[in-house]
């Protein structure tokens, strides 16, 4: 992952950096959003920028938008600064981080954008023959495309494929076909030149030539829209790409690795994908199995999670009950390892001090407040799992006669709260993503209910 920081305030966001940095992060800095701009233009890439509050965020996201570039942005500032924090955010900002920085907060924050690891845990048979096909195929320059199910560690296996080939000192860059807009997704994979459209201020290089000499990892490429399909087939099969508003072809040297949870067969017969580029990108074919057919992976799994939350959160190493893991081995795992991750942070925040029991482990794909209310008999115990979601050490209860959207949004604000009004922070502890956070807040703000300001 590749971190942009723009602005200084005081050193404080060097600190941010430091704390990414010893966390794998490719950190980047510069003084000004004009800085910003000309580094973002010459290939430089970033995958997140993070930039002083006190510099006009507004101008950031717009001159981004205006030039066709999707890169989320983070404002830091001294303190808890709640005015400057819902500009911020008003401007375009995904988040608001106080400084001097917490080393759990920006640990949130860079998860969300992108999780880099790449381990791979793999004793089951159907995973192992997966590693050993890509420690096989991963020195050549062979296309690769991931299959499998959503949450099944698609990113992680790329990351591993990058890692293990001959093009480890090169780039990994990374493109989220389903989260760019159509009109914005042909200049992030080739760029363009100054004057293409209103508002190239100046020439931009795309994904392609920032990759060269590394990979070019596309995220969900069955969301690409089919005209944009023949210009990638183009650049694949001659190993070159044309600038918007450019007639002059570019040689770059990139290896193209490819992910999807769709059938792409089916895509094809419906006319909704290409068959030319499903067979150039299917050169190599890594299927991934879900989680509910390597179940001997889970306990390895549980405690790589559950080590990793723990230091996250500043707590001791915790174990795990042997009805809590047998619970664990025995759910459908609907959203593979992505769902175990969020369940073990749930249950590492909300667990004893020192054990996770069955009952710290809820399993209905989000916190169910009635679930948590009815799994402990005794007092204490309820209320040391409702303090996680509480700064005040309580949740209102559900009532006969409340609905389940009221019992929703109590606990999505008690959890807003608690982490002072950290976005970020919340939606890992809720098992949500931040988008599904953000339209759960704007529906309530926009009904009239008051809505903690990050950072506060």
């Amino acid at each position: 992952m590749r971190l942009m920081i723009i602005g200084s305030l005081e050193g404080h966001i060097s600190e941010a950096g430091k704390i990414a940095l010893r966390k794998g992060v490719q950190v980047s800095h510069v003084e000004n959003i004009a800085q910003a701009m000309n580094a973002l233009r010459n290939g430089k890439g970033a995958d997140l920028i993070m930039i002083d509050v006190k510099l006009d965020v507004a101008e950031l996201i717009t001159s981004l938008e205006t030039e066709r570039m999707s890169i989320p942005v983070v404002a830091c500032g001294i303190g808890t600064d709640a005015t400057a924090a819902v500009q911020a955010i008003k401007a375009g900002a995904k988040e608001y981080v106080p400084l001097p920085p917490n080393a759990e907060l920006i640990a949130a924050v860079l998860e969300a954008v992108a999780e880099e690891n790449t381990s791979m845990i793999a004793d089951a048979p159907a995973m192992r023959r997966v590693i050993e096909m890509a420690d096989q195929i991963a020195p050549s320059t062979a296309t690769v495309l991931i299959t499998g199910e959503s949450g099944t560690g698609k990113e992680v296996m790329g990351h591993y494929i990058h890692q293990k080939s001959n093009r480890k000192d090169g780039v990994f860059v990374s493109l989220n076909c389903a989260a760019i807009p159509e009109n914005l997704l042909e200049s992030e994979l080739f760029g363009h030149e100054k004057g293409a459209f209103t508002g190239a201020v100046a020439r931009r290089l795309g994904k392609f030539e920032e990759a060269s000499g590394g990979t070019l990892f596309l995220d969900e490429i069955s969301e690409m829209d089919i005209s944009l399909q023949a210009k990638l087939l183009r650049a694949i099969q001659e190993k070159e790409i044309t600038r918007i508003g450019s007639n002059k072809p570019i040689k770059v040297d990139i290896r193209m690795v490819a992910t999807t949870n769709r059938d792409l067969e089916k895509e094809v017969k419906a006319g909704t994908f290409r068959e030319d580029l499903f067979f150039r990108l299917n050169v190599i074919n890594l299927n991934l199995p879900p989680l509910r057919e390597r179940r001997s992976d889970i306990p390895k799994m549980t405690q790589f999670f559950i080590t990793k939350f723990c230091e996250q959160n500043g707590l001791p190493e915790k174990i795990i009950s042997e009805d809590a893991m047998d619970k664990l081995i025995h759910h459908h795992w609907k959203g593979n390892v992505r769902e175990l991750e969020n369940t073990i942070h749930r249950a590492v925040l909300i667990s004893g001090p020192k054990t996770i029991e069955a009952d710290a482990i809820l399993l209905t794909g989000g916190i169910n407040v009635a679930a948590i209310a009815k799994s402990s008999t005794d007092v204490k115990t309820q209320e040391r799992e409702v303090s996680a979601v509480s700064s005040r050490g309580s949740v209102e209860m559900p009532k006969v006669g409340q609905t389940v959207a009221d019992m929703e949004r109590n606990l999505i604000l008690e959890t807003l709260e608690h982490c002072l009004g950290n976005r970020t922070h919340a939606a890992n502890i809720l098992g949500i993503s931040i988008r599904t956070l953000r339209n759960k807040l704007k529906q309530y703000s926009d009904a009239g209910i008051a809505i903690p300001a990050s950072g506060e």
